[in-house]
């Protein structure tokens, strides 16, 4: 009797640990986390320090074509959760992003697969749960729904002047120590973030700040908003009433490697 107990329990709990089957809701991005670990390394492209992708090796890579697969068929209903569905449409952006580049590599901007008629953006970039989706989608009709103004340093569209690809997929039991992370790293490089003039009466900011504003709104407003995210002597500057407010350029250069 034991025997056959013990020979009944051993498949049902590996169904229950299976993909589908059990306690685990969220996408397996395990393969993703791969991928980031071995194609993304700190580099310098126009000046700029940042995280390189090396899309060339990345475009082969088998691992890269199961995670597409994989996302195809995955249950939406099994993201229980807020930050199960905020981390796993981050984490589907930056995938969708770069296969972007990667299904038209080589090219010099992300830009160049859109056209006069369609940008990139509204590009059908991926399916999830065999329903089509683009990156223009996923950005403003979910994620920017959502409430979290974070997710602006944390989704990359594979140009130079986005925020550096995390080499961690993002995870809902840690996401909001990464958004964390990505904030002060991308407020901290003076190349793409943030840079407060010597006087510390003008801060230069990413357009991303200036084409989300009312993002942050709710939250008291860019400036009151990042000012826990830098240093002691940028967040004096950063309080200052009278501080004056400039847009750096936006490189649209890929952010991409050869290694």
């Amino acid at each position: 009797m034991l025997v056959m107990i013990l020979a009944i329990s051993a498949p049902t709990l590996a169904l229950a640990q299976a993909p589908g089957n059990g306690p685990v809701q969220s996408y397996d991005f395990s393969d993703w986390d791969v991928l980031l670990k071995k194609y993304v390394a700190p580099g310098t492209i126009d000046g700029v320090r940042l995280n390189t992708v090396n899309y060339e090796k990345l475009k082969t890579d088998p691992a890269f074509s199961r995670l597409i697969e994989g996302l195809k068929s995955f249950s939406l209903a099994r993201l229980k959760t807020h930050e199960d569905r905020l981390a796993f449409w981050i984490n589907v952006y930056n995938v969708f992003a770069v296969k972007m580049v990667t299904d038209n590599y080589p090219l010099e901007s992300i830009k160049d697969v859109g056209s006069l008629f369609k940008s990139v953006w509204k590009r059908n970039a991926g399916m999830v749960g065999g329903k089509e989706y683009t990156l223009y989608e996923i950005e403003h009709e979910i994620l920017r729904k959502m409430g979290e103004p974070r997710i602006h340093v944390a989704i990359v569209c594979a140009s130079v002047s986005c925020p550096d690809l995390a080499t961690d997929v993002y995870k809902a039991e840690r996401l909001s120590e990464q958004l964390d992370a990505q904030m002060k790293g991308f407020l901290a490089n003076p190349g793409k973030g943030m840079r407060v003039d010597t006087g510390g009466k003008k801060v230069f900011l990413s357009k991303i700040f200036d084409w989300f504003e009312n993002d942050f709104e709710s939250r008291g407003g860019v400036l009151k908003f990042i000012r826990p995210y830098v240093s002691a002597k940028d967040g004096q500057a950063v309080g200052n009433p009278g501080l004056h407010i400039s847009y750096m350029d936006y490189n649209w250069r890929v952010n991409g490697s050869s290694r």
